[in-house]
């Protein structure tokens, strides 16, 4: 099986239905990149041996479902790929009760926090990064009416989903959780 043709070796990507352009609909594809982040993130906690590693694996698959509802164009899909275009509710639903039980667990939040908290933790926070980035590319084609709305919410879901895991994966290993201190300038130049 070949890996690539003529168009990747010149730079240039097609998803189902787009052109071969920097397109929206490519550029929308920021999910794959999450994927990667949480497959990097899960070899990481499948060696501690954390109960959450099933979860990571499921969100995997579910970005690939992401990544298909992405690539389908509502508007030139044929009645063949529309079913590509859809994403249900059910998995925003279950990353919101994920969260809620992690949260349950964690001190509340009283400041900003910095990622860091140990390997793990700090992987889920570039992914949360990474999946933030790929929602924000996400809202232009929902708001055209070319991507399900469930995709951007889970997106968002799913980001908060990592922040909270991060934080947890953070407690499990009894590692601290780096806080945002606000730079004074005014003690700089006293300094000075």
């Amino acid at each position: 099986m070949v890996v690539w043709c003529l168009g990747s070796r010149l730079g240039l990507r097609r998803c189902l239905g787009a052109a071969r352009l920097l397109h929206p609909r490519f550029q929308s594809r920021g999910p794959q990149d999450v994927e990667d982040g949480d497959r990097f993130a899960l070899e990481l906690v499948t060696e501690k041996g954390h109960t959450f590693a099933e979860e990571l694996q499921k969100i995997q698959c579910l970005l690939q479902d992401v990544g298909s509802a992405l690539a389908t164009p509502r508007s030139s899909a044929r009645e063949a790929h529309l079913k590509y275009t859809t994403f249900e509710a059910g998995p925003i639903v279950e990353l919101e009760q994920w969260i809620d039980n992690y949260t349950s667990q964690l001190p509340p939040l009283t400041a900003f926090i910095l990622p860091s908290g140990g390997k793990i933790s700090s992987a889920l926070h570039f992914c949360r990064a990474v999946c933030r980035r790929a929602e924000r590319r996400v809202v232009p084609l929902v708001q055209m009416g070319e991507t399900d709305a469930n995709v951007a919410k889970f997106l968002n879901r799913l980001s908060d989903y990592l922040f909270t895991l991060a934080r947890y994966a953070a407690m499990k290993e009894g590692n601290q959780e780096k806080i945002y201190k606000k730079n004074d300038p005014s003690a700089e130049s006293e300094a000075l």
